[in-house]
């Protein structure tokens, strides 16, 4: 497989079933926010990812990823949700939804 480029237009790894519950469980308001942000993300390159304030794109660092992964991040999924994720080629593999801002960086 060739060297992931910051270039490339982000693809979406949605298949992961904790995300979906996650998803699925969301209030209204989030419910409906979550798949503009989705489909804002399949329209941006990496490198947009890593700059968009909005998204607020952030290395996890409060745990070691499992083996095969470099490493875990975390995105504003909505105004009120982050995500956590790992970039896995051109695709973005999103894992959960946290219920709150700290869940989000504390390991499961």
């Amino acid at each position: 497989m060739a060297k992931p480029d910051a270039e490339t237009t982000v693809r979406l790894g949605l298949n992961n079933p904790v995300f979906q519950e996650n998803l699925l469980s969301l209030q209204k308001p989030d419910r409906h926010a979550a798949p503009d942000t989705l489909g804002r993300l399949r329209q941006m390159t990496w490198n947009q990812v890593y700059r968009d304030k909005g998204l607020k794109w952030e290395k996890i660092v409060s745990f070691k990823p499992p083996p095969g992964i470099d490493a875990i991040y975390s995105l504003r999924i909505t105004q009120s949700r982050r995500a956590t994720a790992y970039r896995a080629g051109d695709f973005i593999r999103l894992l959960t939804i946290a219920p709150d801002h700290d869940s989000t960086y504390s390991q499961k």
